[in-house]
Parts: structure tokens; C-alpha cells; sequence
């Protein structure tokens, strides 16, 4: 019987380290990316073309697993259609043409992969890199906060005057649904353009909450990898890696749940302006927006963001290194059972807003778990922090603090084939004390 007891409380011991594990960060009873991701995919070959895609898809389309597509310049899916692609198709974007994918207001992209078999968008270029060809846009026609509505058509060169309608977004219509993406990755995106920028890995402009958006991976993205504007998004197990701009940014409005999801960033990718894994704001330019409606406001849970640095310190030193989250004024953000490890500092409010009670009411950081940052939560160009310490360490939020390696924080981030970003809680030391050497100096 003492045998038996034993082995019943080494049991319960060991169950109790597992859920320990999965209490903060991306969660799941197993490693949810396996078989889907891919960290190396410059290492795969996808063959060649077989199929060409370009010009105006003006009627119901499916994509099929035994053809390899190329896209050829700006391709928009229009009049209502719906673009359905089959679980393990490839699309390969032409470099030369500068080539994406545009689902207009009111058609659809029908993108469900398998764990086993996700659907990939990447570059055709034999040495791939980030901005080798434009991305992936889906329009819908849910609100925004800009006065009128709003259109992409700045993105793409040389476009057909006749086209210009297929680029425009934005209605009334919250429950707008524009497809599903599931288990499909978005590689190299993010071309630059001329006098605009970058396109992103997946752009949402007034995207519907009947969409859905589940198991995306946008890895290598020259520009933001997932940009959302407007719309009521809901997303899940959603991995932006080794962006060069943000992973995550919000703006005009965006009402936003994301769940479970993983950004992990590089210093030595990073754009030169500096790039966040979350970049929360309602607005570029105030006179652009109606503040009569609602600004943005995203809430998260179970959120892993990495700083993938060998040497954080030195990295700092040379400005590598930026903050994890960046919210602006008259945005709102409630994160909860998240991980921020390795950033300078960790969150960093705009200037703009008054610390007060009312304010940091709309902006919400609980049941956190802060890991070797250098400096917690700060407001833009003020090293003194100690009204926002003695406000979000306040125990009843339940954040706690810790200065441990990546090594020794996640589960196997060194695997290149199956990295498990999932908390090593059980091997931590943390505490709900706020450590002076966290502080930036």
C-alpha cells in the first residue's frame, strides 16, 4: 500500500507540474506547433509552378493540392467569388511583379489546411528572402473609426483604374465574414514599395467576426506580419516569426480577442525604426479618424513574446533591442496570462497619455509573467516608472517577475524543427516583487 501511495503522489506531483507549465503563455497538453509550422523555410522546396495565377479571380475558383500556383502581380478576387484552396496546396508570389493576393469586400477565401497538410504562401525565388513579393489582403466590410471608408489601393503599382473599387473596405457589418484561414503559413512576405512602404504577411482591413482565424503562421515579413485595421477579429494559435516590423499591430478601431498565440522576435532582423511584437494604436494621423467612434481595443490572453537574442545585454547596448508592447493613446489593451521575456523594457506607453487611474483602467496587464526585461512598463521618454510599478505590482494583479534565461524559461526553443515555446514553469523562480535591477537605468 505505501508503494501505492507512492506512485499516486508522484503522479499527482508530476500532473501538477504540467498544467504549472501551461498556466501562462501559449497553452495546450501538447506542443500545438508541430507538424503545421515551419522555422527553417528557407530549407524547403516547394518545386515549380504548374499553374499561373493573376489578373481578377471574377467567379468561384478552388485551388488544388496537385497544382503548384504562381502569382503573378496583384491578383484580387472579386464580384462575390470565393477562392477555395485545398489543404496542402503551395502559391509561390513572383518576385519580379511584386505579386498578392487581394479578397475583396464581399467575396471570400476559403484557405482550411490540416495540421498535416497547411497551405503555404512563399516566396519562388530559389534563395529566399523577406519582401520577395507583396502578401496576403483580406478586405471586409465591418466598421472602422476613419471617417468614410477606407482603401489599399496605395499598395499596388500600376493599377488598372478599374480595379480601384476591388480596394476598398469598411461598412457597418460586424458579423462581416470573409473565409476562414486555417493552418496556413505566409512566407517572405512584405515587399517594399515606393513612397509607401511595405505590404504585410496578412493584412485585415475591416474584417468581420465571422471570419476565421486560426493556426496562421506569417514567418520572414519585410513588413508587419499580421496588420489589422477595423473590424472585430478574433484570432488563434497565431505565430509570427522573425518579423523585420512588427508582429502585431492594431489600429483604426480594431476590436480584437487574441488567444494562444507566439511572437518571436530577432534583434538582429529588426527594421532600424525599431519594431514591437504588439503595436496597439486607434489612429497615424488624428485627422484622419471620427472620435466619436470606438477606438481600438485589444484583448489578449495567453500570449508568449520572445527576444531571441544570444547576448541581451550587449544587444541592448547596441539598441537592438526595443519593447514588446507599444500602446498609444485612446487605445486599449487587457492582457492576461501572458509572457514577455527579453525586451527593453517590456511595455512602453505613448507620451501622450496622463497616468491616472482612469486611464490605466483601459489598460490592463494581469496574471503576467515578466522574465528578464530590462525595465517592466514604462511611459515613452521618462525613465521614472514608479507611479506604473507601485500601479500594475500591486498584488492584487498577480504579476509576477523573474530574470531567468530563455533556456531555463521555455520548454525547447533551441529545437529547429519542433521548438516548444510553452513556459518551463516548474524550473523558474519568480516572484510578484518587482526587482530593482529590471528597471532601466
Amino acid at each position: 500500500m505505501k508503494t501505492l501511495a507512492k506512485i499516486i503522489l508522484i503522479f499527482l506531483i508530476a500532473m501538477g507540474n504540467v498544467f504549472a507549465q501551461q498556466e501562462k503563455g501559449i497553452i495546450g497538453a501538447n506542443n500545438w506547433l508541430y507538424n503545421w509550422t515551419e522555422f527553417k523555410p528557407g530549407q524547403e522546396d516547394y518545386g515549380e509552378p504548374t499553374q499561373i495565377l493573376a489578373g481578377n479571380i471574377t467567379k468561384d475558383t478552388r485551388l488544388t493540392k496537385r497544382d503548384t500556383y504562381l502569382l503573378l502581380g496583384s491578383v484580387f478576387v472579386t464580384n462575390n467569388a470565393t477562392l477555395t484552396i485545398e489543404p496542402g496546396t503551395v502559391i509561390l508570389g513572383d518576385y519580379d511583379s511584386k505579386a498578392s493576393l487581394t479578397v475583396s469586400k464581399g467575396s471570400k477565401i476559403i484557405a482550411d489546411g490540416l495540421e498535416t497538410d497547411p497551405i503555404v504562401f512563399t516566396s519562388n525565388r530559389s534563395v529566399k528572402r523577406a519582401g520577395d513579393w507583396g502578401g496576403l489582403i483580406i478586405l471586409g466590410d465591418a466598421p472602422s473609426n476613419k471617417f468614410g471608408n477606407g482603401s489599399v489601393a496605395s499598395f499596388y503599382s500600376q493599377l488598372d483604374p478599374s480595379a480601384y473599387g476591388s480596394t476598398n473596405y469598411g461598412g457597418e457589418n460586424l458579423s462581416s465574414n470573409s473565409g476562414i484561414l486555417r493552418y496556413v503559413r505566409v512566407e517572405y512576405a512584405g515587399k517594399r514599395i515606393k513612397r509607401v512602404g511595405y505590404f504585410n504577411g496578412l493584412l485585415l482591413a475591416s474584417v468581420g467576426n465571422e471570419t476565421v482565424l486560426e493556426n496562421i503562421m506569417v514567418s520572414f515579413s519585410a513588413g508587419n506580419s499580421f496588420e489589422i485595421w477595423g473590424g472585430e477579429v478574433n484570432m488563434n494559435k497565431a505565430v509570427s516569426y522573425r518579423s523585420s516590423s512588427n508582429d502585431f499591430k492594431f489600429n483604426y478601431g480594431t476590436q480584437c480577442q487574441l488567444t494562444n498565440s507566439l511572437a518571436v522576435r530577432s534583434p538582429y532582423v529588426s527594421s532600424s525604426n525599431g519594431a514591437r511584437c504588439l503595436q496597439i494604436v486607434s489612429y497615424d494621423n488624428r485627422e484622419e479618424v471620427d472620435f466619436t467612434k470606438r477606438g481600438t481595443s485589444v484583448v489578449t490572453k495567453n500570449l508568449t513574446m520572445v527576444n531571441d537574442s544570444e547576448d541581451l545585454k550587449s544587444d541592448i547596448e547596441k539598441g537592438l533591442v526595443k519593447e514588446a508592447v507599444y500602446v498609444g493613446q485612446n487605445a486599449s489593451l487587457d492582457m492576461n496570462k501572458s509572457v514577455i521575456s527579453g525586451f527593453n523594457p517590456a511595455v512602453l506607453l505613448e507620451d501622450k497619455i496622463t497616468i491616472n487611474q482612469e486611464n490605466l483602467e483601459k489598460i490592463k496587464f494581469t496574471d503576467m509573467y515578466f522574465n528578464n526585461c530590462n525595465g517592466n512598463i514604462f511611459t515613452e521618454y521618462n525613465s521614472n516608472n514608479e507611479d506604473l510599478e507601485n500601479w500594475y505590482g500591486n498584488r492584487a494583479f498577480f504579476n509576477v517577475y523573474s530574470k531567468s534565461s530563455n533556456a531555463e524559461t521555455f520548454i525547447d526553443l533551441k529545437n529547429e524543427k519542433r521548438p516548444d515555446y510553452r513556459l518551463r514553469i516548474n524550473k523558474i523562480i519568480a516572484s510578484n516583487e518587482v526587482d530593482p535591477d529590471l528597471r532601466l537605468d
